[in-house]
């Protein structure tokens, strides 16, 4: 992004559209009306394909500018418009993204005016995927959505329900609204209350999110209640003061928040081998997700039938990531662990910071029904391992709990400057 495009006032911000070839192609018509209601400046590009779903005499109308399919089209005034279009835009948000769009995004493949843009872009870019749940969970689609997070592309997830081909599942284009919600953000333009001060800059934060899940059999599993809302929360507030966050997230009823990285795992080991890939590297390290302490010693490859039999279930104790990260810890690494209790919450809580060597942790009051899991707000005490006395906080919306655990956390790394990864087992 040139220097000038950083400076544009909040009207002038401006915007590209890549649409390509899926059914949801049409609804790329409520994210430009959501963007120019913004006071945005969008112009829209096609693939051929997303022509045969939309005409682009649609978005003209709309945008009020020329839509470019082919560079070299003989009304195209100009010769080198990759170039052009990539270079006076602010952000380059694509919606709908196929999976062939990602493939070749992923891999560098300029074939045509859109993915030829992409290449010759410098500014942030937004991609919403539409496809076939089928599609969209083979694994050369999940490689080539991790190649584009780790070259820095947002992702907005897709929803579930039922698509055109009458599946059922993950794969539908995200709302709109969402969509324009994302793109704001990253424009800086979101109407949500932002934090002034940017004490995080620096910082390296990596955060689970969610529930684990551990198999029976192929159709039953062990689990939990967690939502990813906190784990989540933990990351947006992170990354509006300033830090690189990366999210491991296991299994989670919302969505992440734009602007982060996120490593898609689902069981404990699987959560546990992604944080040994990523601990290393970060500067914090906060373990929000609910990893289930048992799973069944030996999982069935068939399903078990019901009988008049009891069944009974050996199960065996999964790997303490957090406990893992406190003895592996770098010189310098502050750890943070958060404690999910119903019972004897502050002694228990206490305990556990004491026993893992923790130099903070949060006590989280599960068994009220107004907050925990799956609960948009949460009621946590702060205990630290030097301070007898708790922080305790009253029932708050869980971004701003978010922001009042971090407000320690820059506590503690003022007080020990040498410190350098966060470690939380927030629930």
């Amino acid at each position: 992004m040139s220097t000038d495009s950083k400076a544009l006032p909040l009207a002038q911000k401006r915007v590209a559209l890549g649409v390509t070839g899926g059914i949801a192609a049409y609804k790329s018509i409520e994210v430009l009306r959501g963007l120019q209601q913004a006071c945005c400046e969008v112009r829209v590009a096609m693939t051929r394909h997303a022509c045969e779903f939309i005409q682009p005499l649609t978005f003209r109308a709309l945008s009020g500018s020329y839509v470019i399919v082919d560079d070299y089209a003989p009304e195209n005034p100009d010769p080198i418009a990759h170039i052009t279009f990539a270079q006076t835009i602010d952000l380059f948000v694509i919606a709908p993204a196929t999976a062939n769009i990602l493939a070749k995004l992923a891999n560098g493949i300029a074939d045509d005016f859109l993915t030829s843009t992409y290449l010759a872009c410098t500014a942030p870019v937004l991609i919403a995927p539409a496809m076939n749940t089928t599609m969209r969970q083979h694994p050369a689609t999940q490689r080539n959505l991790q190649k584009l997070r780790d070259d820095g592309v947002r992702i907005i997830e897709p929803d579930q329900g039922e698509m055109a081909c009458g599946t059922i599942g993950p794969g539908r284009l995200s709302e709109p609204e969402r969509i324009v919600s994302a793109a704001l953000e990253i424009l800086g333009q979101s109407s949500a209350p932002s934090t002034a001060a940017k004490d995080l800059t620096g910082e390296s934060i990596l955060i689970t999110a969610g529930a684990t899940r551990e198999p029976i059999d192929p159709v039953r599993f062990i689990s939990n209640r967690s939502s990813g809302r906190m784990g989540f929360a933990l990351a947006e507030a992170a990354r509006d003061r300033g830090a690189h966050v990366t999210v491991v997230a296991g299994v989670t009823s919302v969505d992440a928040p734009a602007g982060v990285r996120v490593v898609e795992v689902t069981s404990a080991e699987e959560m546990r081998g992604a944080v040994a890939n990523e601990k290393d590297t970060v500067t914090v390290f906060i373990a929000a997700a609910a990893v289930a302490d048992y799973r069944a010693k030996q999982e069935s490859a068939i399903k078990i039938k019901k009988s008049a039999k009891e069944l009974s279930l050996q199960l065996e104790r999964t790997t303490d990531i957090l406990d893992e990260v406190g003895r592996s810890r770098r010189n310098g690494q502050l750890v943070v662990g958060f404690a999910a209790e119903t019972d004897n919450v502050l002694a228990n809580a206490r305990e556990k910071l004491t026993r893992k060597n923790l130099d903070a942790i949060v006590a989280n009051d599960v068994s009220r029904s107004e907050s925990g899991f799956d609960s948009e707000k949460n009621t946590i005490a702060i205990l630290l391992r030097d301070d007898p006395q708790p922080i305790e906080l009253p029932l708050l919306p869980k971004l701003e709990a978010a922001h009042r655990i971090l407000d320690e956390v820059v506590k503690l790394r003022r007080a020990n400057p040498s410190v350098k990864t966060v470690a939380s087992e927030v629930r």
